[in-house]
């Protein structure tokens, strides 16, 4: 499509964009809420998806379902049900070959342009139904007007912008591709034989045709993905795998494994051994275990403390909460008895006395393994020699706070565990500056939790199963997806099912838990249930990563459609810990395809690997994790998982580039490298 060129000759790329005609402060601000501060910040406002304005067609040729557009005269306009701005708007139009009505939503505002007599140009779905043309909520524009024509993009919007504020922005941008610079090494762009930037962008905004948009999305998917392996490779090296580290001694680990009372499993074996391999190597361990609750991680990272204790070496073990601290500070004084360990607890909440009695333990070397929360990298907290640094549940952790507790050490070896099953094509792209271990089998006698769906009319006997298991002496989970009611959203609140389930069990003592209290407050709250003091709790998905109670045996979600299959697989995770049968119970009021499958899967497997690919498949990588949540920069049209083959490409060219030119310093990789720092110094996740 050709692109009308912009009257002011200075404006350039990178000029901020009220140098363009029509762009004002307040629409520089709206522009700003999406990221775009100057013309260039526009080309990767990817649209996401696309208006073939070619496809005219006549009332009578029109197909249930297609997308066309359709010339026609307004026979009449009017408002139907509802109040103020958020009635319908009906208009019935007609051509030479029949008539069509056009329903808009919330289009009170649009009742004056709609003056019967009038000729337009309607673009939208088509649904036809019981011989009746229907367009919803087109796109239009009076027919005599100079209107546009060909394949046009569409774009996100924000408060403040149309369409037409966009597409003139980035038409803009298009006229000055000549500005742009390669800024990916040649020898990328030969191999993957990628089409040019400037060709890519303008086939991405404005495609001149099915061959032009394929080229273009291919090099920008390449594009992002290349960027990204290059820098989790060089992040790698430089904070994580790769760097120099302890070459540790690994033949008492048999005297450790030989004194636990079973015997491990085949998957903690192969993990043991990648991570006592990473310990004997003169490379830093920079590993992540992945297990389902209950896989058996802790015995495994047990074992390398136990090796680095035999080395002289002290370890520290972090946890999210104080509670999950006395937890693994308890499952660990038992592990290691009988070999003389001195295991200390640190954390905010303890005595001062107490505090500085384990400092000084850890300063000189009397303390060996140290369990604590973040209390563990605090300034004051000195070790004598650390040399295994473990984290739990590490998607809690920053990885600015790991690195913190690392700097404790010379040269520590890193170990993170995490029980959120992620699947390796996922992994690879979120953990790429980890090496990855999994451990994807569960120790044997672990009796299996019953999973059941119930619909809304079911809820009763849900509870009624909740509370034969309560009054029979066990403990209950009740989750809800929110903390409270709204009357926007039709769900059950976390308070809203505390005021119920203490009405229905007065007698029965119940907690409420929930992301709002204080971190004291949650601690408190936990205590208790794990204590036996409260008997139902009430909770959102903070419970999601919690403590070990064995007595609990039920775990209730309500909404469960409100849920992704990874998180209620890791509610699910909560019960099923001592030896009575659990029961996961979940209820939803929703019948649509997607819940009902998530529920299905739910109930057919207990497979946190095989349901966090399910979870993949229906939500996409974007949701199923949260790249943002990580510190991973936003990847805008890649998908790891849907351009796979994209991505093994990119893999391989990154290889070779840094297997010739590691630090990135060469001459031809200097403009690449400058726009990488560019592009990720602000990332969490990466050190550049």
């Amino acid at each position: 499509m050709a692109q009308k060129k912009n009257s002011r000759n200075s404006i350039g790329l990178y000029s901020p964009v009220t140098d363009v005609k029509g762009v004002g402060p307040k629409k520089a601000e709206a522009f700003l809420r999406l990221g775009i501060e100057n013309l260039s910040d526009v080309l990767e406002l990817y649209p996401r998806e696309y208006e073939d304005l070619r496809n005219r067609k006549r009332i009578f040729e029109l197909t249930d379902g297609e997308k066309a557009v359709v010339t026609a005269r307004v026979l009449n306009a009017s408002l139907g049900r509802g109040f103020g701005r958020k009635r319908t708007l009906h208009v019935l139009t007609e051509d030479d070959t029949g008539r069509m009505e056009v329903l808009f939503f919330n289009g009170t505002y649009l009742l004056p342009q709609f003056k019967a007599g009038n000729l337009f140009r309607f673009y939208g779905k088509v649904k036809i139904e019981y011989g009746r043309t229907t367009m919803f909520h087109p796109s239009y524009s009076h027919a005599d007007a100079d209107a546009e024509d060909g394949i046009l993009p569409v774009y996100p919007l924000t408060r403040g912008l149309t369409q037409k504020d966009v597409r003139l922005l980035s038409a803009a941008a298009l006229e000055h591709l000549d500005e742009l610079k390669e800024t990916l090494p040649e020898a990328a762009v030969v191999s993957a034989r990628l089409c040019g930037r400037d060709y890519a962008y303008r086939n991405i905004h404005y495609p001149e045709g099915d061959d032009g948009f394929r080229a273009a999305r291919y090099r920008l998917v390449y594009e992002e993905l290349f960027c990204l392996d290059a820098a989790l490779a060089l992040s790698r090296t430089r904070g994580g795998r790769g760097r120099k580290g302890r070459s540790f001694d690994i033949s008492s680990s048999k005297e450790f494994t030989d004194s636990l009372p079973y015997k491990l499993t085949g998957a903690q074996s192969r993990a043991l051994s990648e991570i006592l391999s990473d310990m004997k190597s003169d490379k830093a361990m920079n590993r992540l275990v992945q297990g389902d609750v209950g896989s058996g991680k802790t015995a495994v990272a047990c074992a390398a403390m136990f090796v680095a204790l035999k080395n002289g070496c002290q370890s520290a073990f972090m946890a999210p909460t104080d509670i999950l601290a006395r937890q693994h500070f308890e499952t660990l004084k038992k592990l290691f008895r009988g070999f003389g360990t001195h295991i200390e607890l640190l954390t905010s909440s303890m005595p001062s006395a107490e505090k500085r009695r384990v400092l000084k333990g850890l300063a000189d070397g009397s303390v060996d393994i140290a369990v604590g929360t973040h209390a563990l990298i605090s300034d004051n907290v000195v070790y004598k020699d650390l040399g295994l640094v473990i984290t739990d549940e590490q998607h809690r952790f920053g990885v600015s706070q790991r690195e913190s507790l690392s700097a404790k050490g010379t040269d520590p070896d890193v170990l993170v565990m995490t029980a959120t099953p992620i699947p390796r094509t996922l992994a690879v792209v979120l953990y790429a500056d980890l090496d990855i271990s999994i451990i994807d089998e569960l120790p044997p006698g672990r009796v299996p939790i019953e999973t059941t769906r119930y619909d809304a009319s079911g809820r009763n006997k849900a509870y009624a199963l909740l509370e034969n298991e309560v009054r029979s002496g066990r403990q209950a989970y009740v989750v809800a997806p929110f903390i409270e009611d709204s009357e926007a959203l039709d769900a059950y609140s976390a308070e809203g099912l505390f005021e119920e389930v203490k009405s229905r069990f007065p007698d029965l003592k119940c907690g409420l838990l929930h992301g709002r209290m204080t971190q004291q407050e949650k601690d408190a709250v936990m205590e208790a249930f794990y204590s036996g003091q409260l008997q139902i709790l009430v909770s959102t998905v903070v419970i999601e990563v919690g403590i070990d109670v064995p007595n609990a045996t039920v775990m209730l979600i309500e909404n469960s459609e409100r849920f992704g299959l990874a998180q209620m697989h890791q509610l699910r995770g909560r019960v099923g810990r001592g030896e009575h049968k659990s029961y996961c119970l979940i209820i939803t009021d929703s019948e649509s395809e997607t819940a009902v499958e998530r529920a299905e899967i739910m109930c057919s497997t207990s497979d946190g690997f095989v349901i966090a690919n399910k979870d993949l498949e229906i939500r996409g990588p974007g949701e199923f994790f949260g790249y943002r949540q990580h510190g991973l920069p936003q990847l805008r049209l890649a998908d790891p998982v849907k351009h796979g083959a994209v991505a093994a490409q990119a893999l391989k060219d990154v290889k070779e580039m840094l297997s010739e030119d590691p630090s990135l310093s060469l001459p031809q990789n200097a403009f690449f490298a400058q726009n990488l720092r560019n592009k990720y110094m602000q990332s969490d996740r990466l050190t550049l």
